[in-house]
């Protein structure tokens, strides 16, 4: 294994007979400049994932400000890394860090480029499929702007093969997400609708985040996308390649009050399963938000939901999360986060609104069991 520095950088390993699945997550070091900071997460992924042979299928930055700098640094560092498909690119609400990196990669087989957009990996017959940061800033207004980009991915899984229904998991990323978050939930539910995803197969609502972290370079909003379905139609296929969870945990159905998604997917990866824990809140069994104005009983209830959707999936070991991130609504929260919790879990933090303005924090995670670290 190459030399890297354990305090930024956290990588997971999945292993199956003939692939491997790496995760991992990188953090800037908030005493040096934002530049310095991108070059540094990036080299040490970049060391990393050339000794192992490994392939990026999905890929996002957080930063605070200097967008440019930092993709200046991931264009020096990568090199012949890049394939030409785009990371996500997103701005933090904390100033002068690069608050993390997160790569998901694979060894032992290479992505496919569709579209020079989207990264498709065939493995036993299954075909995975990985989108980063798909925006339409020239569609309008906030509403129009997603409308285009829920069709935008529809049209990419057609290149690929693929429909909305073999979406397992999204990430929504909103900008200013409290002024038209339910313009966004109109705008997802008449496209799920359309697409055959609401009606009496509801179940089929994938696991999502939508949280008010802003893409760089103008758009109002952007979103990355898992998929996963048979490459080829056969009578000896097995059933579903995923199951959503619309209720889990603690939790109930978020549809029952306007939030077309589920709370959790588990799904086949190209090296065995992944738990999606969709982006949780400080939200109780009917919906309502608990622990007004107290950052403290939020992250405790929040963390609480989380690990009850792990437990029920049976990845509750701290290892089993291979990914998670802490969005924190203000700097004062994220000091009560950073100070009062310090769990296993390789987090990328970032300061942002969460969906409902009384909500102060949110968590999301992935999950594989038998996952190592390195």
């Amino acid at each position: 294994m190459p030399n890297v520095r354990q305090s930024s950088l956290d990588i997971r390993i999945l292993k199956s007979a003939g692939v491997q699945e790496v995760f991992l997550t990188a953090v800037g070091d908030c005493s040096s400049s934002v530049a310095d900071q991108a070059r540094q997460v990036y080299a040490e992924a970049a060391d990393f994932l050339r000794s192992t042979g490994a392939r990026v299928v999905q890929e996002r930055l957080f930063v605070s400000a200097d967008a440019a700098a930092a993709s200046a640094a991931r264009a020096a560092e990568w090199k012949t890394l890049d394939d030409g498909v785009a990371p996500t690119l997103l701005l933090d609400g904390m100033p002068g860090r690069v608050s993390g990196l997160q790569v998901h990669a694979v060894v032992g087989t290479e992505p496919r480029i569709v579209g020079g957009a989207v990264r498709t990996v065939e493995l036993d017959g299954r075909k995975h499929i990985f989108m980063n940061g798909l925006a339409r800033q020239g569609a309008g207004d906030p509403a129009a702007q997603a409308k285009a980009m829920f069709e935008q991915a529809e049209q990419l899984l057609r290149l690929a093969g693929a429909d909305m229904r073999d979406v397992a998991r999204t990430w929504l990323w909103l900008g200013d997400v409290l002024d038209w978050y339910d313009d966004l939930n109109r705008v997802r539910s008449e496209f799920f609708r359309r697409c055959g995803l609401i009606g009496e197969a509801r179940a089929l609502l994938p696991a999502s985040t939508g949280i008010g972290v802003r893409p760089a370079g103008g758009p109002i909003c952007a979103m990355d996308l898992r998929a996963i379905r048979w490459a080829r139609e056969s009578p000896a296929n097995g059933g579903p390649l995923f199951e959503c969870f619309e209720a889990a945990g603690r939790q109930k159905s978020a549809f029952s009050y306007g939030s077309a998604f589920s709370r959790a997917a588990a799904c086949d990866s190209p090296a065995g399963k992944t738990l999606f824990v969709s982006g949780t809140a400080a939200i109780d069994t009917t919906g309502v938000s608990r622990h007004i104005g107290d950052p403290a009983g939020q992250i405790a209830m929040t963390l609480d939901n989380v690990r009850a959707i792990l437990q029920q999936h049976d990845c509750d070991r701290d290892g089993d999360v291979v990914q998670a991130m802490a969005y924190c609504k203000t700097a004062d929260v994220e000091r009560v986060w950073r100070t009062g919790w310090n769990l296993p879990w390789p987090t990328v933090t970032v300061v942002a609104d969460v969906c409902r303005a009384e909500l102060l924090f949110e968590v999301e995670v992935m999950a594989c069991r038998n996952a190592t670290r390195v």
